[in-house]
């Protein structure tokens, strides 16, 4: 497994790209086969950065924009463009996550810190 964080999200770029570079070409067969190292790689890096709160939601936003992204590109190779409703809650619901982190919890969460001595040292 790679050690850092930083070199999976250097792995997990080039895989994202390669895929949609197979949808670009339109390489049906490569693009489905990238899509599952793609997704994989994305939860690793949630899973990594979970003690982070910020990371973690960020890595659940992607999460949710490369499965997205796959379902268009699955519906573009093979149901006939059918899919991008599919596609659209899937990028609605990432940005909701990302929405509810940075308006609800980030907030709340150094309001609280603010109100704790030991920060103010």
């Amino acid at each position: 497994m790679i050690a850092s964080l930083r070199a999976n999200e250097n792995v997990h770029v080039v895989l994202w790209l390669l895929k949609d570079l197979c949808w670009l070409m339109e390489y049906r067969v490569a693009g489905l086969v990238m899509v599952a190292p793609t997704v994989a790689m994305a939860v690793h890096i949630a899973w990594r950065s979970r003690k982070d709160q910020q990371d973690f939601f960020q890595a659940l936003a992607v999460i949710l924009w490369i499965l997205a992204n796959s379902t268009w590109m699955l519906g573009d190779f093979f149901f006939g463009g059918r899919g991008h409703g599919v596609a659209q809650a899937l990028f609605l619901t990432g940005l909701g996550i990302l929405g509810f982190y940075y308006v609800v919890l980030a907030p709340s969460i150094r309001r609280r810190s603010d109100k704790d001595p030991a920060t103010e040292a």
